[in-house]
């Protein structure tokens, strides 16, 4: 009887775990294979190395309908580790493909699987989290459908003709290189734009004392985008044509989901068949918003609907980048191609006079009394002034305290509709619960463009703890931008509402696009578990430490990270990898250069001066320093000297405070600092071990014309130099220079 009993509770419990099966796996298990592989392109002209998925870049695009279960078997056949994020979507933490966050990453040969339910629906994508592999080929649209019976299924919008769109850019330059030349201020990348803005071209364009103000407050050259592409891409190409777009007739309407996959680049968007009407983003529903024009940041995403006017016409669909020096389209119809007007060229002179005033000379942002936060204002008619036409801005800021800057607002707007945040309306309530607790977070977005650091109130995530919530909070994050350049702040795992003056309506997004000056709050229940990365999406200033881990207390442990303690500490220090730069000069009077090893605060540097003769000398000077502030323009150091110089017996030579110059033979240990001054000057004080004082002053790189560039040194040892260099390519240039103890010389200089 026991055993009959015993064995009936047994079946009962299997027959119970069966059905609870059924019902947890009910939903289509739909699955992909992803073999990821080296590869070699060529967009340019020119192989390059990039990574496939099944053979093809951008990846395969991912289909599935809410309610699925995903299930995506990742097969690493690189030499390298990797990872994949699926970027907007709400998973289990360890599914999020964060590297050391998340999860380890995926080895070399090995196989993982990533597998999710999808509670949600909308445009999205998905790119490897690590290194730079979302530059050279590692994205891909995810398409979440609505269910037939979605009670917010909308008739005209959800069931139109969809193509997905994913935008993307392609360099031929290794993008660790890419990387190491933006912490060295490299402006190669300026020279192939044709955007250096250099003395010779501010006169030109009758801007001379722009230039001189934009130095004096230490800042470098405008620039709106970091990096010189070769080629933009839309779905892998610069210009194309879908089959399903082909077919569309006059009066047909078709759906775009549109993914930025660009590392980082925003793209403008322009249709040529006529307005384009913007029904969601960032995966969520907003209320439809005609407009003719709209700027969509990295990794953001928009569904737009357009139309064909009529038959026999093709119409483009314009992509142009930030920086305007280049384009890439795709053709809606069949036929004649329809094109549309390109974007003016950037006018850099007009852009940096409005900069300049809004820089103080600390390095802070000055808003000029307007009211710049919620993106209400088009920012884009501030910062481009060709935008709005020919109006003053500068004038029109500086009038006083008593303009109506909502006037100002409206007179700024042309008759182009640009989308900015304030359009966007849910079309549903998003409000949070009232009741919750609200813990805020205040974060200031800050940076050296000089040295390509960018950081949260001046800390990297190599510097930062992880930030604690709890669920059942509200949490709201304020962000200040107090940086030169716009970030697009995106977090995992969450959607949140963006405050823009929509009320109970106010959008959801998981990006939000912060311009200069810029204040912007964002709110979200704290409804998950585990760690979740918030970050800039743009990849080289997320690389270099702009962004933090938000950790919800008492998580649940993540089987793929037993010690996450360990394993952050890694992440942290891809946040604060070191680079190197070495320049040399051979010249007919002698052999001089410099090699660098820096990280977000610590620098070690050693320049040499090597003549050709005895009298001419040799020295090298080796410091150790850390840089100090938010715009780390002071920079305390340890140092030492050698040098050696055979000067006529009984000769000496005393410095300019009546010491005795000890550059004829000198070893010696030594303390001082370098600072920054308006203009780009460095200053140095330095004293050495024996007592003796020196001071210089000094600048590199002043940008003369597009590619010439003069130096200049003077010091209290009597010392002086001044040079000229000609940028023949990104590694090599013709200098001539005189040295007071080494003479005049003409040479090859190399840098790295």
């Amino acid at each position: 009887m026991y055993f009959l009993l015993n064995n009936f509770n047994k079946v009962f419990a299997g027959i119970i775990l069966i059905l609870s099966g059924d019902i947890i796996y009910a939903q289509k298990v739909v699955r992909y294979e992803l073999t990821l592989a080296d590869t070699i392109v060529n967009f340019t002209g020119k192989s390059r190395r990039a990574i496939a998925s099944n053979g093809q870049i951008p990846m395969p695009t991912l289909t599935f309908t809410e309610g699925d279960t995903a299930e995506i078997v990742v097969h690493n056949k690189l030499k390298e580790n990797t990872s994949i994020h699926w970027h907007g979507l709400f998973l289990p933490n360890k599914e999020d493909g964060v590297p050391y966050l998340t999860q380890k990453p995926i080895k070399p040969g090995e196989t993982f699987i990533y597998r999710f339910a999808i509670i949600q629906n909308g445009t999205h994508w998905y790119h490897s989290h690590t290194g730079f592999q979302e530059q050279i080929g590692m994205y891909g649209s995810l398409v979440l459908k609505k269910r037939d019976d979605d009670s917010r299924f909308r008739k005209g919008i959800d069931d139109l003709p969809v193509i997905p769109l994913i935008l993307s850019e392609w360099t031929d330059y290794d993008p660790d290189n890419v990387h190491r030349m933006l912490h060295n201020a490299t402006d190669w990348f300026a020279i192939k734009k044709g955007t250096t803005q250099s003395y010779a071209e501010a006169i030109s364009a009758g801007h001379f004392k722009t230039k001189v103000t934009n130095e004096w407050k230490r800042m470098l050259a405008m620039d709106v985008s970091d990096v010189y592409y070769d080629k933009f891409l839309i779905n892998g190409f610069n210009e194309s044509s879908d089959k399903t777009l082909k077919n569309l007739k006059a009066g047909d309407k078709v759906r775009l989901r549109i993914a930025n996959a660009g590392a980082s680049s925003y793209f403008w968007i322009k249709y040529a068949g006529g307005k384009i009407t913007v029904v969601a983003s960032d995966g969520l529903d907003v209320e439809p918003v005609e407009v003719d024009r709209l700027i969509i940041g990295v990794s953001e995403t928009y569904d737009i609907v357009v139309s064909i006017p009529q038959d026999k016409t093709s119409y483009e669909l314009l992509v142009t980048p930030e920086d305007r020096t280049k384009s890439a389209s795709i053709y809606i119809g069949n036929g004649i191609k329809q094109l549309i007007s390109p974007m003016p060229k950037l006018k850099y002179f007009e852009g940096m006079k409005m900069m300049n005033d809004m820089m103080r000379l600390n390095g802070d942002m000055d808003d000029m009394g307007m009211n710049m936060s919620l993106q209400q204002m088009d920012m884009n008619t501030v910062m481009y002034p060709e935008v709005s036409g020919d109006m003053d801005m500068n004038k029109k800021a500086k009038e006083g305290s008593d303009m109506d800057h909502s006037s100002m607002d409206h007179e700024m707007k042309s008759d182009i509709v640009t989308l900015n945040y304030a359009m966007l309306k849910a079309p549903y309530k998003t409000s949070l619960p009232k009741n919750a607790p609200i813990r805020e977070l205040q974060f200031e977005l800050t940076g050296n463009m000089n040295r390509y650091v960018w950081s949260l109130d001046n800390k990297v995530l190599a510097e930062s703890d992880k930030i604690m919530i709890k669920q059942g909070e509200v949490v709201r994050i304020i962000m200040f931008n107090n940086s030169m350049m716009r970030h697009p702040m995106h977090l995992h795992g969450h959607d949140f509402r963006v405050i823009n003056g929509q009320g109970a309506y106010a959008p959801l997004k998981n990006i939000i696009d912060i311009m200069p000056m810029e204040t912007d709050t964002i709110e979200f229940e704290a409804n998950a578990d585990g760690d979740w990365f918030f970050h800039c999406n743009i990849l080289y200033p997320m690389m270099a430490g702009m962004n933090r881990a938000l950790s919800y207390e008492n998580s649940a442990p993540n089987p793929y990270l037993p010690n996450k303690k360990r394993a952050y500490n890694k992440l942290q220090r891809e946040s604060n990898k070191v680079h190197f730069m070495v320049e040399n000069d051979f010249a007919t009077n002698g052999n001089d250069g410099m090699i660098m090893f820096q990280n977000t605060r610590w620098a070690l540097g050693t320049e040499w001066r090597l003549g050709h003769h005895d009298d001419h000398g040799y020295e090298t000077e080796t410091h150790l320093g850390r840089y100090i502030g938010r715009n780390q323009w002071f920079m305390p150091f340890i140092g030492f000297d050698w040098r050696y110089r055979k000067l006529e017996e009984g000769e000496t030579e005393t410095t300019l405070f009546g010491q005795t110059n000890t550059k004829d033979n000198r070893a010696m240990i030594s303390a001082g600092f370098e600072y920054t001054l308006p203009m780009l000057l460095i200053f140095q004080a330095e004293v050495y071990q024996d007592g003796n004082v020196r001071i210089q002053l000094m600048r590199e790189d002043i940008p003369v014309s597009k590619r010439f560039r003069a130096s200049f040194m003077i010091n209290s040892d009597k010392e002086y130099m001044g040079g000229l260099k000609y940028i023949v390519g990104r590694n090599f240039g013709f200098r001539a220079h005189y040295d007071s103890d080494m003479g005049f010389g003409i040479g090859l200089t190399v840098n790295y």
